[in-house]
């Protein structure tokens, strides 16, 4: 079965766009027009790389578009960042002067709509795509509402030619959108599996994690390893509960984005959980920095470069903030050591234990460990709360006597924290569950309907901005 829904393309575009804006000036007022500068700067960029008539000029418009792009990013998100930097070490050499601060207001969402706008332009230098016939169809993928404000990041290559595929031609040479009902059903169980992640465990985890990690001094290695593990619940029910929400609206309207998350905790290595965490945003760093600096196609040496350079770039990107730069460096260090031992000693990773069921099982818990502690400086910006929380993470001081009360005033987000573990299990091993659920007959999932909704409504805390939402 099929809703058809018949519209002239032209005012497809424009609906969609114009949802969109509003959207993106509902949350950020004036800041809608370094959105659209974007649009337009790449626009004609994209045309002037096409147009190009030798590689040297292709190459000095994309690097201009580049700059334009990392220019606008790097002056709002970052140069608040340097002044401080700057004025500290200009403390320390005893220079006698402060740069004062810009205070400049963060734009929401610039993150996101400059990585799209990028794939654009690099797309066309590398004669992947061409350039866009139309303005609306180009600031429809740049500011495309369900995903704008914290991913899944798109790629011009992907989503631009949905924008033509998605209309046909019908009767009374007319322009129609054929929306299967399945994806219909898909979609809203998508965003009903979004909401649920977001509204019934991570804001409900949310106010034990911030109880502990607002002041971690004087708490036990116990109390900071749980809330350690409830802050890795919390983000990635958080940020994966956005994106499936995002993607389940885009698919309700007929598009396709991808999926940003496949089981992170269920990784058995560094370049494993790079695979499953956030992977819009993994492979964009791996298609468009690490490759370009040369992958793993140089030395050994240029190779752990790359790494650490792209995980400490992708740290950055989350925030101007050291945390974010340590938690990058962490992630990077991984990569690197688990690089090398592969490079050094190839026999370890022919060893049959490695490849049995427990072999598996308890490489995933040492991954996971290494993942969690590095959520600690994510999630804590203060220098001296962070160190003291990473010691009491690493070295166990097996002060148990406040156990007991830690449990019985958390009771709820604990149980919410083992409860997500145990779907999370019961997901890995039925991969197919959400799909069965959105082909429910039709009376048994509107019961499912009512069932979440209720849920939602019973342990709803108040709002929470998204966690992405900063980034």
């Amino acid at each position: 079965m099929t809703i058809i829904i018949i519209k002239h393309r032209r005012f497809q575009h424009i609906f969609l766009l114009g949802a969109s804006y509003f959207f993106f000036y509902y949350t950020s007022n004036y800041l809608i027009t370094l959105l659209i500068f974007t649009t337009i700067w790449d626009f004609y960029f994209g045309k002037m790389i096409f147009n190009a008539k030798t590689s040297k000029q292709k190459k000095i418009c994309l690097i201009i578009s580049l700059a334009g792009n990392l220019g606008l990013l790097g002056y709002f998100k970052y140069v608040d960042f340097a002044i401080v930097q700057f004025n500290i070490f200009g403390q320390y050499f005893d220079l006698g002067y402060n740069i004062p601060l810009l205070h400049l207001a963060l734009p929401i969402a610039i993150s996101f709509y400059t990585f799209h706008s990028i794939t654009y332009t690099v797309s066309i230098y590398r004669n992947q795509i061409m350039p866009t016939k139309t303005l609306t169809e180009y600031a429809i993928f740049v500011a495309f509402f369900p995903q704008l404000v914290a991913g899944p990041i798109l790629r011009a290559k992907e989503f631009l030619p949905q924008l033509r595929d998605k209309i046909t031609a019908g009767k009374d040479s007319l322009k129609m959108i054929i929306i299967d009902n399945s994806n219909l059903k898909f979609g809203v169980t998508m965003m009903i599996f979004g909401f649920l992640k977001k509204m019934f465990f991570s804001d409900n985890i949310s106010p034990f994690v911030n109880s502990i990690f607002e002041n971690p001094i004087g708490a036990d290695s116990f109390s900071i390893i749980l809330a350690t593990i409830g802050f890795g619940v919390q983000i990635y029910c958080d940020f994966s509960g956005y994106s499936d929400i995002a993607i389940g609206a885009a698919l309700i309207l007929g598009f396709r984005i991808p999926i940003n998350f496949n089981k992170p905790y269920f990784a058995s290595s560094p370049s494993d959980f790079w695979r499953r965490w956030h992977i819009s945003l993994s492979s964009w760093l791996r298609d468009y920095l690490y490759i370009p600096l040369g992958g793993n196609k140089k030395s050994h040496l240029r190779t752990y470069v790359n790494l650490g350079t792209v995980m400490f770039l992708g740290g950055l990107w989350h925030g101007a903030s050291w945390n974010f730069i340590i938690w990058g460096l962490l992630h990077g260090g991984y990569l690197v050591i688990h690089r090398f031992v592969k490079d050094k000693f190839p026999a370890i990773s022919k060893i049959e234990f490695f490849e049995s069921k427990i072999g598996k099982v308890i490489s995933i818990i040492i991954m996971q460990y290494f993942v969690f502690l590095a959520w600690i400086p994510f999630r804590i910006h203060d220098f001296n709360y962070m160190i003291y929380s990473m010691q009491k993470y690493v070295f166990f001081d097996f002060e148990i006597s406040g156990i007991g009360h830690l449990i019985s005033i958390n009771k709820f987000p604990i149980g919410l924290i083992g409860i997500f573990f145990i779907l999370q299990i019961i997901v890995f091993l039925k991969p197919e569950l959400l799909k069965r659920v959105s082909e429910l007959e039709l009376k048994k999932w509107t019961i499912f309907l009512i069932t979440a909704m209720s849920m939602l409504i019973l342990f709803y805390v108040g709002p929470e901005d998204f966690i992405y939402f900063k980034f």
